[in-house]
């Protein structure tokens, strides 16, 4: 059922934020009537925070890298015009140290940067002593550990506001998403620090706009307290991520498909459920995987067959096979009909392909 909206946990991050926090503005600040522009179309909206990259840490050169320090002075015009707070992301303490310099109100760490000790600690002794919010994405690779760790080292310099950031992880294998959400990651987070907000990132999650209500309703339900959304004037004609980026006008509009659930002491009953749901599909897509390559396995047998003569059905084969697996499923407390029924269709496919590669010329 659909409720009021609930306070979020940003006590003294300088606004009243009501659930979800947003957090909005363009992938790069490209210019500064482009920077100015998006601020004015964002302010009618429930956006509380104003994003830009100024430093755009990209995958290859002669990329556009961002503007640099010139786009600090365009986020400090947008505080002064439009009230919005102001964020930007800082891969290194020189970065950090320039944000401090022009007042941004909140700084962000980056996925790239996460992922290396290193350079989290540089830029937490650039900030040691410094009473600033900041926001940690998750690490490129699905390593929760790494990601706690980045924040530790934040609070350890006196770092006290701190929130997390999901916004996806880099996988070898073809998904719909730019960026598999692998929501288990997030929520095994905050089944380990419940003190932290924790902010999803649809925008690099999805890659693609046409995702980014689903993704962000699928954060709501799982009762993240903010959002990142990238938005652009002319998100076709953006520097950086263009397929990603959505005008004011449509963040508007997506805010307000929102569905926002009651949160009651029942929630930690559903981080747990999404937990282990989460643990099936990431199970069910290595049975799939398996199985497709048993198929392809079963496709070498056929083309052996074929070119030897011999038949598709091997009774005997078969009747080994089955008999084996009874055993070892009574043994790990499957049914003989559950055993049954799911090697004879497994058989069956293996039949099918076999039958395709005989009567293939």
């Amino acid at each position: 059922m659909e409720s009021k909206i609930a306070a979020t946990p940003f006590e003294g991050w300088g606004f009243d934020a009501t659930r979800p926090l947003v957090i909005a503005g363009p992938c790069s600040a490209e210019t500064e009537e482009q920077v100015l522009e998006t601020a004015r179309r964002l302010k009618p909206t429930r956006t509380q925070v104003f994003r830009a990259g100024i430093w755009k840490p990209r995958t290859r050169p002669n990329s556009f890298e961002g503007v640099g320090v010139k786009g600090l002075k365009w986020l400090k015009m947008v505080k002064e015009e439009t009230g919005l707070l102001t964020t930007t992301e800082v891969a290194n303490a020189q970065h950090a140290y320039e944000a401090l310099k022009y007042g941004v109100d909140i700084l962000w760490i980056g996925a790239r940067t996460t992922v290396n000790p290193f350079t989290i600690q540089e830029i937490a002794d650039a900030l040691s002593g410094v009473d600033i919010p900041v926001c940690v994405k998750n690490p490129v690779n699905p390593d929760v550990d790494l990601w706690i760790g980045s924040i530790e080292r934040l609070q350890k310099v006196g770092i006290k506001r701190i929130a997390a950031v999901h916004r996806g992880f880099s996988s070898f294998s073809e998904t719909r998403y730019r960026n598999s959400p692998n929501w288990q990651i997030p929520i095994e987070l905050k089944r380990i620090r419940p003190d932290l907000p924790l902010i999803c990132d649809p925008s690099h999650i999805s890659g693609r706009r046409n995702l980014l209500l689903e993704v962000s309703q699928k954060a709501m339900d799982l009762n993240f307290d903010g959002l990142m959304i990238e938005t652009h004037p002319d998100p076709d004609n953006a520097w950086s991520d263009a397929k990603q980026q959505i005008t004011p006008e449509e963040l508007g509009q997506l805010l307000g498909q929102l569905i926002l659930r009651k949160t009651d002491p029942g929630s930690n009953f559903q981080h747990q459920l999404e937990a282990l749901r989460c643990e099936i599909d990431r199970l069910d897509q290595e049975l799939m995987n398996i199985l497709e390559d048993r198929m392809k396995v079963a496709a070498g047998i056929g083309q052996c067959k074929k070119e030897n003569g011999v038949t598709i059905l091997q009774p005997a084969r078969w009747d080994q096979i089955i008999s084996k697996y009874l055993a070892v499923g009574e043994k790990k407390g499957f049914s003989e009909e559950f055993i049954r029924k799911l090697f004879m269709a497994i058989h069956q496919e293996s039949i099918n392909t076999q039958t395709k590669i005989m009567n293939d010329e």
